[in-house]
């Protein structure tokens, strides 16, 4: 039996909800991963410092005895955000703030409008070091669905980068080889999250055989030679600068199996087993410590975990839905097998 052990993972790029649904999502990033950067995209949105550690401490009650998970927490960006919230968030300990494009993904309506009118914001984000996080879309009307990612680099992620060149940057779940290409070749200061359905799926995993609404997130998943380019990114010779991110993101089944179905794939129940298939896809196996454990700590200024997982190379089923509050969750790949186990 193939067994590979590695340094235990931190998540860049978790959802987690509130409430019942967080009590429901939370352990299963807590039993894979030593810490998660979480996503601020509540209703109503986490915009101020006391908002943040409050957060923090419901998602701490969530968590199962002993646990050693580290939520690590976020800001989430609005037109009203100034400099002064900056001073104070890098203060408290805030890891990071996310830049949603109003209307991009699921509650961003109170994302930020105006890029240029934020730029106060931004500078003052250079100045103390503290990341900006990127969901890189544009969202034009006009702009077709499968090219807003391309678009946003051309029309303001570049200007961005020239104007304030030392901002360190996080462009998050990239799905295009345009944006793995831009990291690639930007500075140490810009970097990338990439999710495991962007790594193991196409668009024809979404739309082939009928519409597959546990497939649909944001960015949509993209063409087969995307799908490659990011394989590539990950475990070629600029993989430092790409790191664990799943976009965990629960919805209830009904709000995904609707008529104006939710933006979301949960994989947090068994992420790094997700990701060990797409390394060993890439015959990339002996990468997957570094972009699991060790390149986001380093981009961030954290050391790595100092524990370990170990997994085997064993096929493992996937329960039909997991409990979430009152309602179900139908988790990526459900009723179907992965091929790799986490051992307890």
């Amino acid at each position: 039996m193939q067994i590979l052990t590695i340094t235990r993972p931190d998540d860049w790029h978790l959802h987690v909800r509130d409430g019942a649904a967080l009590k429901a999502v939370v352990p299963f990033s807590a039993r894979q991963m030593g810490r998660a950067l979480i996503m601020p995209n509540l209703k109503p949105p986490v915009t101020t410092v006391a908002a943040a550690m409050a957060y923090r401490e419901r998602i701490l009650a969530a968590l199962p005895a002993n646990s050693h998970f580290q939520p690590l927490m976020t800001l989430y960006l609005t037109d009203q955000s100034t400099p002064a919230l900056i001073r104070e968030a890098k203060a408290a300990g805030i890891i990071a703030c996310k830049l949603y494009p109003a209307g991009a993904t699921t509650n961003s309506s109170s994302g930020v409008s105006d890029l240029w009118a934020l730029l106060p914001v931004l500078e003052t984000m250079a100045e103390l070091g503290l990341p900006l996080l990127v969901h890189g879309e544009v969202t034009h009307s006009e702009i077709d669905i499968f090219d807003r990612e391309a678009v946003f680099i051309d029309e303001l992620l570049q200007p961005l980068l020239q104007r304030l060149p030392s901002l360190k940057l996080v462009f998050e779940h990239i799905t295009t080889a345009e944006a793995a290409r831009l990291v690639a070749e930007a500075g140490e200061n810009i970097a990338a999250t990439v999710t495991p359905q962007h790594l193991l799926y196409n668009r024809n995993a979404l739309l082939v055989g009928g519409m597959q609404p546990h497939h649909y997130c944001l960015p949509v998943l993209k063409r087969e030679s995307h799908r490659q380019a990011l394989l590539q990114a990950v475990s070629g010779k600029q993989a430092h600068k790409f790191f664990l991110g799943t976009d965990s993101a629960p919805h209830a089944q009904t709000s995904k199996e609707s008529a104006c179905g939710c933006a979301g794939i949960f994989s947090a129940f068994a992420a790094i087993e997700l990701y060990a298939e797409a390394f060993e896809e890439a015959g990339a196996l002996d990468k997957l410590q570094a972009f699991a454990a060790e390149n986001g700590p380093l981009f961030y200024g954290l050391t790595p975990n100092t524990d370990k997982i170990t997994l085997v190379k064993s096929n493992r089923t996937i329960p039909p839905y997991f409990s979430y509050g009152h309602e179900r969750l139908i988790p990526l790949r459900a009723n179907g097998t992965i091929g790799w186990t986490m051992l307890e």
